[in-house]
Protein backbone atom coordinates (compact mmCIF):
# COMPACT_ATOMS: atom_id res chain seq x y z
CA UNK A 1 0.00 0.00 0.00
CA UNK A 2 2.53 2.73 -1.07
CA UNK A 3 0.43 5.60 -0.59
CA UNK A 4 -0.57 4.32 3.29
CA UNK A 5 0.68 6.29 5.96
CA UNK A 6 1.59 9.07 4.15
CA UNK A 7 -1.67 9.99 2.86
CA UNK A 8 -2.86 9.88 -0.12
CA UNK A 9 -1.68 11.64 -3.78
CA UNK A 10 -1.90 15.54 -4.32
CA UNK A 11 -3.97 13.94 -7.20
CA UNK A 12 -6.46 12.09 -5.39
CA UNK A 13 -10.01 13.49 -5.23
CA UNK A 14 -10.50 11.76 -1.76
CA UNK A 15 -9.26 13.36 1.62
CA UNK A 16 -6.81 11.14 3.60
CA UNK A 17 -9.57 10.05 6.38
CA UNK A 18 -11.68 8.98 3.26
CA UNK A 19 -9.15 7.20 1.88
CA UNK A 20 -8.63 4.68 4.92
CA UNK A 21 -12.29 4.22 5.45
CA UNK A 22 -12.04 3.32 1.55
CA UNK A 23 -9.52 0.33 2.77
CA UNK A 24 -11.28 -0.10 5.43
CA UNK A 25 -14.57 -1.14 3.20
CA UNK A 26 -12.45 -3.21 1.34
CA UNK A 27 -13.01 -5.90 4.36
CA UNK A 28 -16.52 -5.60 4.50
CA UNK A 29 -17.23 -9.26 3.20
CA UNK A 30 -20.20 -9.41 0.54
CA UNK A 31 -21.52 -12.95 2.10
CA UNK A 32 -24.35 -12.81 4.77
CA UNK A 33 -23.69 -13.60 8.49
CA UNK A 34 -26.22 -16.22 7.90
CA UNK A 35 -23.97 -18.46 5.63
CA UNK A 36 -20.98 -18.37 8.04
CA UNK A 37 -20.61 -22.21 9.11
CA UNK A 38 -17.13 -21.80 10.13
CA UNK A 39 -16.79 -19.30 12.56
CA UNK A 40 -14.15 -21.43 14.39
CA UNK A 41 -12.15 -21.47 11.70
CA UNK A 42 -12.32 -17.41 11.22
CA UNK A 43 -12.01 -17.20 15.06
CA UNK A 44 -8.62 -18.91 14.89
CA UNK A 45 -7.10 -17.36 12.26
CA UNK A 46 -7.23 -14.36 14.19
CA UNK A 47 -4.05 -15.29 16.30
CA UNK A 48 -2.54 -14.94 13.12
CA UNK A 49 -2.76 -11.54 12.94
CA UNK A 50 -2.51 -10.78 16.27
CA UNK A 51 1.20 -11.93 15.98
CA UNK A 52 1.80 -10.68 12.50
CA UNK A 53 1.34 -7.06 14.59
CA UNK A 54 3.67 -8.35 17.45
CA UNK A 55 0.48 -7.84 19.81
CA UNK A 56 0.64 -10.89 22.07
CA UNK A 57 2.63 -9.51 24.85
CA UNK A 58 0.93 -6.15 24.52
CA UNK A 59 -2.50 -7.88 24.57
CA UNK A 60 -1.33 -10.03 27.85
CA UNK A 61 -0.21 -6.71 29.48
CA UNK A 62 -3.40 -5.00 29.35
CA UNK A 63 -6.06 -4.36 32.41
CA UNK A 64 -9.14 -5.31 30.26
CA UNK A 65 -13.12 -5.64 31.18
CA UNK A 66 -14.35 -7.93 28.60
CA UNK A 67 -18.85 -7.45 28.35
CA UNK A 68 -20.67 -10.05 26.34
CA UNK A 69 -24.72 -10.03 26.60
CA UNK A 70 -27.47 -9.60 24.32
CA UNK A 71 -29.17 -5.49 25.62
CA UNK A 72 -27.50 -3.11 27.31
CA UNK A 73 -23.76 -4.08 26.51
CA UNK A 74 -22.91 -0.90 25.13
CA UNK A 75 -24.78 1.13 28.00
CA UNK A 76 -22.39 -1.34 30.50
CA UNK A 77 -19.13 -0.48 29.23
CA UNK A 78 -20.45 3.03 28.86
CA UNK A 79 -21.12 3.34 32.59
CA UNK A 80 -18.23 1.36 33.36
CA UNK A 81 -15.62 3.61 31.64
CA UNK A 82 -17.46 6.42 32.85
CA UNK A 83 -16.63 5.34 36.34
CA UNK A 84 -13.20 4.16 36.24
CA UNK A 85 -12.57 7.19 34.36
CA UNK A 86 -13.83 9.72 37.45
CA UNK A 87 -11.78 7.42 39.52
CA UNK A 88 -8.28 9.20 37.69
CA UNK A 89 -7.39 6.33 35.44
CA UNK A 90 -6.98 6.57 31.70
CA UNK A 91 -9.44 4.66 29.52
CA UNK A 92 -9.87 2.98 26.07
CA UNK A 93 -13.27 1.81 24.89
CA UNK A 94 -14.00 0.11 22.44
CA UNK A 95 -17.79 -0.49 20.86
CA UNK A 96 -19.76 -0.99 18.24
CA UNK A 97 -21.38 -0.34 16.43
CA UNK A 98 -20.78 3.50 15.25
CA UNK A 99 -23.91 5.81 14.84
CA UNK A 100 -22.21 9.09 12.26
CA UNK A 101 -18.03 8.20 12.36
CA UNK A 102 -16.10 4.74 12.95
CA UNK A 103 -13.96 6.79 15.43
CA UNK A 104 -16.84 6.69 17.76
CA UNK A 105 -15.97 2.87 18.30
CA UNK A 106 -12.35 3.80 19.90
CA UNK A 107 -13.04 6.10 23.10
CA UNK A 108 -9.46 7.27 24.77
CA UNK A 109 -10.60 8.72 28.07
CA UNK A 110 -14.48 9.13 26.99
CA UNK A 111 -13.18 10.99 23.72
CA UNK A 112 -13.10 9.15 20.47
CA UNK A 113 -10.14 9.26 19.08
CA UNK A 114 -8.56 12.09 16.85
CA UNK A 115 -8.30 11.94 13.28
CA UNK A 116 -4.56 12.16 13.16
CA UNK A 117 -4.12 9.21 15.80
CA UNK A 118 -6.52 7.13 13.75
CA UNK A 119 -4.81 7.32 10.46
CA UNK A 120 -1.65 6.67 11.71
CA UNK A 121 -2.60 3.48 13.44
CA UNK A 122 -5.20 2.68 10.88
CA UNK A 123 -1.99 2.56 8.56
CA UNK A 124 0.20 0.91 11.20
CA UNK A 125 -2.09 -2.18 11.06
CA UNK A 126 -3.32 -2.48 7.71
CA UNK A 127 -0.02 -2.13 5.71
CA UNK A 128 1.78 -5.01 7.73
CA UNK A 129 -1.48 -7.46 7.36
CA UNK A 130 -1.53 -6.33 4.00
CA UNK A 131 2.21 -7.12 3.54
CA UNK A 132 2.05 -10.47 5.84
CA UNK A 133 -0.91 -12.07 4.71
CA UNK A 134 -1.63 -14.56 1.60
CA UNK A 135 -3.91 -16.73 -0.02
CA UNK A 136 -3.90 -19.42 3.07
CA UNK A 137 -4.69 -16.41 5.59
CA UNK A 138 -5.97 -13.32 3.58
CA UNK A 139 -6.97 -9.98 4.89
CA UNK A 140 -8.96 -9.95 7.90
CA UNK A 141 -12.47 -8.85 7.75
CA UNK A 142 -13.88 -5.65 9.02
CA UNK A 143 -14.72 -5.95 12.53
CA UNK A 144 -11.94 -8.60 13.21
CA UNK A 145 -9.53 -5.72 11.40
CA UNK A 146 -11.48 -3.07 14.27
CA UNK A 147 -11.09 -5.31 17.01
CA UNK A 148 -7.33 -5.60 16.15
CA UNK A 149 -6.83 -2.24 15.71
CA UNK A 150 -9.04 -1.15 19.19
CA UNK A 151 -5.91 -3.36 20.95
CA UNK A 152 -3.14 -1.76 19.03
CA UNK A 153 -4.45 1.68 19.58
CA UNK A 154 -5.32 1.07 23.11
CA UNK A 155 -1.76 -0.76 23.86
CA UNK A 156 0.23 2.19 21.87
CA UNK A 157 -1.50 4.80 23.99
CA UNK A 158 -0.77 2.90 27.33
CA UNK A 159 -4.72 2.93 28.71
CA UNK A 160 -4.65 1.90 32.44
CA UNK A 161 -8.14 -0.18 31.81
CA UNK A 162 -9.56 -1.26 28.36
CA UNK A 163 -13.05 -1.78 28.40
CA UNK A 164 -14.34 -4.08 25.31
CA UNK A 165 -17.43 -4.79 23.80
CA UNK A 166 -17.75 -8.12 22.15
CA UNK A 167 -19.54 -7.22 19.34
CA UNK A 168 -21.50 -10.81 18.44
CA UNK A 169 -21.78 -13.52 20.60
CA UNK A 170 -18.75 -13.92 22.77
CA UNK A 171 -17.24 -17.59 21.91
CA UNK A 172 -15.79 -16.49 18.48
CA UNK A 173 -15.93 -12.84 18.55
CA UNK A 174 -12.94 -11.33 17.43
CA UNK A 175 -12.22 -9.66 21.15
CA UNK A 176 -12.16 -13.00 22.43
CA UNK A 177 -8.54 -13.23 21.52
CA UNK A 178 -8.26 -11.88 25.07
CA UNK A 179 -7.01 -14.73 27.35
CA UNK A 180 -6.74 -13.30 30.78
CA UNK A 181 -8.77 -10.60 31.05
CA UNK A 182 -9.46 -8.76 34.69
CA UNK A 183 -13.01 -9.34 35.28
CA UNK A 184 -16.20 -10.06 32.96
CA UNK A 185 -19.68 -9.06 32.38
CA UNK A 186 -22.64 -11.17 30.95
CA UNK A 187 -25.74 -8.44 30.69
CA UNK A 188 -29.45 -9.46 30.05
CA UNK A 189 -29.55 -11.86 27.59
CA UNK A 190 -32.61 -12.69 25.18
CA UNK A 191 -33.47 -13.44 21.58
CA UNK A 192 -31.48 -11.81 18.79
CA UNK A 193 -28.89 -12.76 16.65
CA UNK A 194 -30.91 -16.53 16.61
CA UNK A 195 -29.66 -17.09 13.06
CA UNK A 196 -26.01 -17.38 14.34
CA UNK A 197 -26.06 -17.51 18.33
CA UNK A 198 -29.04 -20.70 18.49
CA UNK A 199 -32.55 -20.73 18.97
CA UNK A 200 -32.98 -21.14 23.04
CA UNK A 201 -31.96 -18.95 25.62
CA UNK A 202 -29.49 -21.62 26.90
CA UNK A 203 -27.40 -21.90 23.42
CA UNK A 204 -27.60 -18.22 23.52
CA UNK A 205 -26.30 -17.82 27.02
CA UNK A 206 -23.63 -20.80 25.90
CA UNK A 207 -22.09 -18.74 23.16
CA UNK A 208 -22.15 -15.16 25.41
CA UNK A 209 -20.19 -17.65 28.11
CA UNK A 210 -17.75 -18.25 25.65
CA UNK A 211 -15.47 -14.96 26.86
CA UNK A 212 -15.63 -17.07 30.18
CA UNK A 213 -11.54 -17.53 31.58
CA UNK A 214 -10.09 -19.60 33.73
CA UNK A 215 -10.50 -18.79 37.65
CA UNK A 216 -11.10 -14.65 35.60
CA UNK A 217 -14.33 -13.33 37.93
CA UNK A 218 -17.21 -12.80 36.40
CA UNK A 219 -20.74 -11.25 36.96
CA UNK A 220 -24.27 -11.19 35.43
CA UNK A 221 -27.10 -9.66 36.02
CA UNK A 222 -30.64 -11.34 36.81
CA UNK A 223 -31.23 -13.95 34.29
CA UNK A 224 -34.15 -15.92 32.80
CA UNK A 225 -34.12 -19.22 34.48
CA UNK A 226 -32.78 -21.16 31.43
CA UNK A 227 -29.79 -18.87 30.77
CA UNK A 228 -28.71 -18.78 34.14
CA UNK A 229 -27.89 -22.38 34.85
CA UNK A 230 -25.90 -22.64 31.09
CA UNK A 231 -23.96 -19.62 32.82
CA UNK A 232 -23.36 -21.14 35.96
CA UNK A 233 -22.51 -24.76 34.57
CA UNK A 234 -20.12 -23.14 32.32
CA UNK A 235 -18.37 -21.23 34.85
CA UNK A 236 -18.26 -24.34 37.12
CA UNK A 237 -16.24 -25.38 34.64
CA UNK A 238 -13.49 -23.47 34.55
CA UNK A 239 -13.67 -22.67 38.18
CA UNK A 240 -14.83 -18.90 37.46
CA UNK A 241 -16.64 -17.75 40.37
CA UNK A 242 -19.63 -16.12 39.03
CA UNK A 243 -22.17 -13.50 40.48
CA UNK A 244 -25.19 -11.65 40.13
CA UNK A 245 -25.11 -8.19 40.08
CA UNK A 246 -28.47 -6.49 41.69
CA UNK A 247 -29.78 -3.56 40.21
CA UNK A 248 -28.17 -0.26 41.18
CA UNK A 249 -30.57 0.94 44.36
CA UNK A 250 -31.38 4.72 42.83
CA UNK A 251 -30.63 5.92 46.22
CA UNK A 252 -27.10 5.71 46.00
CA UNK A 253 -26.68 8.16 43.83
CA UNK A 254 -27.81 10.66 46.53
CA UNK A 255 -30.61 12.70 44.28
CA UNK A 256 -28.68 12.83 41.15
CA UNK A 257 -30.11 10.61 37.81
CA UNK A 258 -28.12 7.84 35.59
CA UNK A 259 -26.85 9.41 32.58
CA UNK A 260 -28.67 6.77 30.89
CA UNK A 261 -32.37 7.28 30.81
CA UNK A 262 -34.43 4.53 31.04
CA UNK A 263 -35.97 1.94 33.77
CA UNK A 264 -33.71 -0.96 32.50
CA UNK A 265 -30.79 1.29 33.36
CA UNK A 266 -30.12 0.31 37.16
CA UNK A 267 -29.58 -3.20 35.67
CA UNK A 268 -26.45 -1.99 33.55
CA UNK A 269 -25.78 0.78 36.55
CA UNK A 270 -25.81 -2.50 39.06
CA UNK A 271 -22.99 -4.37 36.77
CA UNK A 272 -21.07 -1.53 35.86
CA UNK A 273 -20.82 -0.87 39.53
CA UNK A 274 -19.19 -4.67 40.17
CA UNK A 275 -16.84 -4.86 37.90
CA UNK A 276 -15.40 -1.91 38.01
CA UNK A 277 -15.19 -2.32 41.68
CA UNK A 278 -13.85 -5.99 41.21
CA UNK A 279 -11.35 -4.06 38.36
CA UNK A 280 -10.32 -2.02 40.96
CA UNK A 281 -9.69 -4.60 43.50
CA UNK A 282 -7.92 -7.18 41.72
CA UNK A 283 -5.29 -4.18 40.15
CA UNK A 284 -4.86 -3.09 43.80
CA UNK A 285 -6.70 0.53 43.72
CA UNK A 286 -9.41 -0.86 46.35
CA UNK A 287 -9.67 -2.56 49.71
CA UNK A 288 -11.38 -5.53 50.27
CA UNK A 289 -13.47 -3.82 52.67
CA UNK A 290 -14.84 -0.97 50.46
CA UNK A 291 -16.38 -3.70 48.41
CA UNK A 292 -18.46 -4.50 51.42
CA UNK A 293 -19.90 -0.74 51.92
CA UNK A 294 -22.76 -1.65 49.59
CA UNK A 295 -25.06 1.06 51.35
CA UNK A 296 -22.89 3.71 49.94
CA UNK A 297 -21.16 4.64 46.56
CA UNK A 298 -17.89 6.28 46.58
CA UNK A 299 -18.51 9.95 45.03
CA UNK A 300 -16.27 8.75 41.53
CA UNK A 301 -18.77 6.38 41.04
CA UNK A 302 -21.97 8.53 41.66
CA UNK A 303 -19.95 11.28 39.09
CA UNK A 304 -19.16 8.50 36.59
CA UNK A 305 -22.77 7.22 36.91
CA UNK A 306 -24.47 10.51 35.99
CA UNK A 307 -22.20 12.12 33.57
CA UNK A 308 -21.91 8.90 31.04
CA UNK A 309 -23.62 9.74 27.87
CA UNK A 310 -24.48 7.29 24.67
CA UNK A 311 -25.40 8.76 20.97
CA UNK A 312 -28.36 6.59 19.92
CA UNK A 313 -30.16 5.11 23.06
CA UNK A 314 -32.57 7.09 24.89
CA UNK A 315 -31.15 10.37 23.07
CA UNK A 316 -33.94 13.59 22.10
CA UNK A 317 -32.74 15.61 19.52
CA UNK A 318 -34.80 18.66 18.05
CA UNK A 319 -34.63 19.07 14.15
CA UNK A 320 -31.75 21.66 13.29
CA UNK A 321 -33.73 22.63 10.23
CA UNK A 322 -37.34 23.44 11.36
CA UNK A 323 -36.40 24.42 15.20
CA UNK A 324 -34.02 27.38 14.71
CA UNK A 325 -36.51 29.80 17.46
CA UNK A 326 -36.55 26.73 19.91
CA UNK A 327 -39.97 26.33 19.25
CA UNK A 328 -39.72 22.66 18.82
CA UNK A 329 -42.39 21.66 16.33
CA UNK A 330 -40.42 18.60 15.31
CA UNK A 331 -38.71 16.26 17.62
CA UNK A 332 -36.77 13.03 16.97
CA UNK A 333 -36.28 10.11 19.96
CA UNK A 334 -33.97 8.07 19.29
CA UNK A 335 -33.39 4.51 20.21
CA UNK A 336 -31.45 1.85 18.48
CA UNK A 337 -33.78 -1.22 20.04
CA UNK A 338 -34.01 -4.04 18.05
CA UNK A 339 -34.83 -7.02 20.29
CA UNK A 340 -38.58 -7.79 21.47
CA UNK A 341 -36.93 -6.94 25.37
CA UNK A 342 -35.42 -3.77 24.36
CA UNK A 343 -38.65 -2.44 22.30
CA UNK A 344 -40.12 -2.79 25.23
CA UNK A 345 -37.90 -0.65 27.39
CA UNK A 346 -37.80 1.69 24.59
CA UNK A 347 -41.35 2.11 24.02
CA UNK A 348 -41.87 3.11 28.21
CA UNK A 349 -38.54 5.60 28.00
CA UNK A 350 -40.48 7.23 25.23
CA UNK A 351 -43.51 7.38 27.19
CA UNK A 352 -42.21 8.86 30.12
CA UNK A 353 -40.22 10.71 28.19
CA UNK A 354 -42.69 12.82 26.04
CA UNK A 355 -44.75 13.29 29.29
CA UNK A 356 -41.54 14.94 30.99
CA UNK A 357 -41.51 17.31 27.83
CA UNK A 358 -44.27 19.08 29.55
CA UNK A 359 -41.68 20.16 31.96
CA UNK A 360 -38.83 20.91 30.13
CA UNK A 361 -37.23 19.69 27.22
CA UNK A 362 -33.66 18.65 26.53
CA UNK A 363 -31.81 18.32 23.08
CA UNK A 364 -28.17 17.73 22.20
CA UNK A 365 -26.08 20.34 20.31
CA UNK A 366 -22.54 18.98 18.72
CA UNK A 367 -19.76 19.80 20.96
CA UNK A 368 -16.40 19.08 19.58
CA UNK A 369 -17.71 15.82 17.85
CA UNK A 370 -19.31 14.94 20.89
CA UNK A 371 -23.26 16.05 21.91
CA UNK A 372 -23.86 17.35 25.19
CA UNK A 373 -26.91 18.19 26.64
CA UNK A 374 -28.48 21.09 27.03
CA UNK A 375 -31.95 21.71 29.06
CA UNK A 376 -34.20 24.27 27.02
CA UNK A 377 -37.09 26.03 29.45
CA UNK A 378 -40.63 25.87 27.68
CA UNK A 379 -43.16 28.47 28.54
CA UNK A 380 -46.11 26.84 29.53
CA UNK A 381 -48.82 28.83 27.36
CA UNK A 382 -46.68 28.13 24.36
CA UNK A 383 -46.86 24.66 24.81
CA UNK A 384 -50.35 24.47 25.57
CA UNK A 385 -51.58 26.07 22.60
CA UNK A 386 -49.58 23.20 20.52
CA UNK A 387 -51.16 19.16 19.78
CA UNK A 388 -48.79 16.94 20.25
CA UNK A 389 -48.49 14.31 17.32
CA UNK A 390 -46.97 10.84 17.69
CA UNK A 391 -44.96 9.15 14.73
CA UNK A 392 -42.88 5.97 14.47
CA UNK A 393 -40.47 5.96 12.31
CA UNK A 394 -39.48 2.39 12.00
CA UNK A 395 -36.47 0.22 9.67
CA UNK A 396 -35.31 -3.62 11.21
CA UNK A 397 -33.00 -5.90 9.44
CA UNK A 398 -34.74 -8.43 7.70
CA UNK A 399 -32.99 -11.15 10.27
CA UNK A 400 -35.33 -9.97 12.62
CA UNK A 401 -38.94 -10.85 13.12
CA UNK A 402 -41.25 -8.08 13.32
CA UNK A 403 -44.49 -10.22 15.00
CA UNK A 404 -41.70 -9.82 17.57
CA UNK A 405 -40.90 -6.39 17.40
CA UNK A 406 -43.46 -4.14 16.66
CA UNK A 407 -46.64 -5.86 18.74
CA UNK A 408 -44.36 -5.45 21.96
CA UNK A 409 -43.79 -1.13 21.07
CA UNK A 410 -47.31 -0.57 20.08
CA UNK A 411 -48.86 -2.58 23.27
CA UNK A 412 -46.22 -0.94 25.65
CA UNK A 413 -46.95 2.39 24.79
CA UNK A 414 -50.51 1.67 24.45
CA UNK A 415 -50.68 0.43 28.18
CA UNK A 416 -48.86 4.43 28.57
CA UNK A 417 -51.50 5.98 26.64
CA UNK A 418 -49.67 6.91 23.52
CA UNK A 419 -50.50 6.35 20.61
CA UNK A 420 -48.96 6.65 16.86
CA UNK A 421 -51.03 8.87 13.83
CA UNK A 422 -48.92 7.09 11.69
CA UNK A 423 -45.96 4.60 10.87
CA UNK A 424 -43.57 5.67 8.41
CA UNK A 425 -40.98 2.59 6.88
CA UNK A 426 -37.77 3.65 5.27
CA UNK A 427 -34.84 1.48 3.84
CA UNK A 428 -31.32 1.56 5.08
CA UNK A 429 -29.56 4.71 3.82
CA UNK A 430 -25.88 3.70 4.81
CA UNK A 431 -24.58 1.56 1.78
CA UNK A 432 -23.97 -2.12 3.07
CA UNK A 433 -20.26 -2.05 2.15
CA UNK A 434 -18.73 1.14 2.69
CA UNK A 435 -18.33 3.31 5.42
CA UNK A 436 -18.00 6.92 6.26
CA UNK A 437 -19.91 9.70 5.27
CA UNK A 438 -19.05 9.82 1.31
CA UNK A 439 -20.85 6.14 1.56
CA UNK A 440 -24.44 7.57 1.55
CA UNK A 441 -27.11 6.16 -1.17
CA UNK A 442 -28.66 8.90 -3.45
CA UNK A 443 -32.57 8.61 -3.83
CA UNK A 444 -32.85 5.80 -5.90
CA UNK A 445 -36.51 4.77 -7.78
CA UNK A 446 -35.00 1.30 -7.96
CA UNK A 447 -34.64 0.41 -4.58
CA UNK A 448 -36.11 -2.77 -2.99
CA UNK A 449 -38.70 -1.64 -0.75
CA UNK A 450 -40.14 -5.09 -0.10
CA UNK A 451 -39.23 -5.74 3.19
CA UNK A 452 -40.17 -2.20 4.18
CA UNK A 453 -43.73 -2.94 3.15
CA UNK A 454 -43.61 -6.06 4.55
CA UNK A 455 -42.87 -4.10 7.61
CA UNK A 456 -46.00 -1.92 6.84
CA UNK A 457 -48.47 -5.19 6.66
CA UNK A 458 -47.49 -6.00 9.80
CA UNK A 459 -48.35 -2.42 11.48
CA UNK A 460 -51.49 -1.83 9.86
CA UNK A 461 -52.64 -5.76 10.69
CA UNK A 462 -51.94 -4.81 14.15
CA UNK A 463 -53.90 -1.23 14.12
CA UNK A 464 -56.56 -3.12 12.70
CA UNK A 465 -56.47 -5.25 16.08
CA UNK A 466 -56.22 -2.03 18.31
CA UNK A 467 -58.60 -0.06 16.17
CA UNK A 468 -61.12 1.50 18.48
CA UNK A 469 -58.35 2.53 21.05
CA UNK A 470 -55.73 3.63 18.72
CA UNK A 471 -57.86 5.98 16.36
CA UNK A 472 -59.65 7.71 19.33
CA UNK A 473 -57.03 8.45 20.86
CA UNK A 474 -55.15 9.70 18.01
CA UNK A 475 -58.05 12.13 16.43
CA UNK A 476 -56.08 14.82 16.43
CA UNK A 477 -56.39 16.61 13.02
CA UNK A 478 -53.23 16.40 10.47
CA UNK A 479 -52.84 17.59 7.57
CA UNK A 480 -51.68 14.55 5.44
CA UNK A 481 -50.84 14.80 2.12
CA UNK A 482 -48.82 11.71 1.69
CA UNK A 483 -47.96 12.33 -2.20
CA UNK A 484 -44.19 11.64 -1.75
CA UNK A 485 -44.40 8.06 -0.31
CA UNK A 486 -44.07 4.57 -2.20
CA UNK A 487 -47.30 3.40 -0.72
CA UNK A 488 -49.32 4.92 1.63
CA UNK A 489 -51.83 3.32 3.90
CA UNK A 490 -54.47 4.65 6.75
CA UNK A 491 -51.78 3.98 9.64
CA UNK A 492 -48.78 4.14 7.96
CA UNK A 493 -46.60 4.97 4.95
CA UNK A 494 -43.56 3.80 2.97
CA UNK A 495 -41.26 5.79 1.58
CA UNK A 496 -38.09 5.29 -0.98
CA UNK A 497 -35.41 6.93 1.37
CA UNK A 498 -35.00 7.95 4.74
CA UNK A 499 -33.91 12.18 3.27
CA UNK A 500 -37.89 11.36 1.50
CA UNK A 501 -39.41 10.69 4.77
CA UNK A 502 -37.66 12.98 6.72
CA UNK A 503 -38.52 16.10 4.11
CA UNK A 504 -42.51 15.26 4.73
CA UNK A 505 -41.80 15.27 8.30
CA UNK A 506 -40.42 19.16 7.51
CA UNK A 507 -43.29 19.44 5.67
CA UNK A 508 -45.68 18.49 7.45
CA UNK A 509 -44.84 20.91 10.19
CA UNK A 510 -44.82 23.93 7.62
CA UNK A 511 -48.63 22.51 7.19
CA UNK A 512 -49.70 22.16 10.52
CA UNK A 513 -48.40 25.08 12.79
CA UNK A 514 -50.22 24.48 16.04
CA UNK A 515 -48.94 20.77 16.34
CA UNK A 516 -45.34 19.27 17.77
CA UNK A 517 -44.50 16.18 15.84
CA UNK A 518 -42.74 14.05 18.43
CA UNK A 519 -41.13 11.09 16.05
CA UNK A 520 -39.71 7.64 17.88
CA UNK A 521 -37.01 6.63 15.72
CA UNK A 522 -36.30 3.09 16.24
CA UNK A 523 -35.63 -0.83 15.33
CA UNK A 524 -31.76 -0.24 14.49
CA UNK A 525 -29.21 1.83 15.37
CA UNK A 526 -27.98 2.07 11.61
CA UNK A 527 -31.49 4.05 11.26
CA UNK A 528 -30.65 6.10 13.96
CA UNK A 529 -27.24 6.86 13.22
CA UNK A 530 -28.48 7.85 10.06
CA UNK A 531 -31.35 9.96 11.19
CA UNK A 532 -28.34 11.87 13.37
CA UNK A 533 -26.22 12.20 10.30
CA UNK A 534 -29.24 13.95 8.63
CA UNK A 535 -31.08 15.97 11.13
CA UNK A 536 -27.40 17.29 12.34
CA UNK A 537 -26.22 18.50 9.42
Amino acid sequence: MAQGGNGSPKSSPVTPYEEALDALSSLITRRTRVGDVNMGDRFNVLFEYVKMLDLEEAISKMKIIHVAGTKGKGSTCTFTESILRNCGFRTGLFTSPHLIDIRERFRIDGVEICEEKFLAYFWWCYDRLKEKTNDNVPMPTFFHFLALLAFKIFSAEQVDVSIMEVGLGGKYDATNVVQEPIVCGITSLGYDHMEILGNTLGEIAGEKAGIFKHRIPAFTVPQPDEAMHVLEEKASQLNVPIQVAAPLDVKLLNGLRLGLEGEHQYLNAGLAVALCSTWLKKTGHLEDTCLEQIHTLPQQFIKGLATASMQGRAQIVTDQQTNKETSNELVFYLDGAHSPESMEACARWFSIAIKDQDQTLFHQKPDNSKFSNEVVKMHHGERAQKKSTKILLFNCMSVRDPQLLLPRLMKTCADNGVYFKKALFVPGLSVYHKVGSHALTQNDLNIDLSWQLTLQRVWENLMQGNKGRSINASSEELKDDIEMSASNSEHSAVFSSLPVAIKWLRNRVQQNQSMRFEVLVTGSLHLVGDVLKLVKR
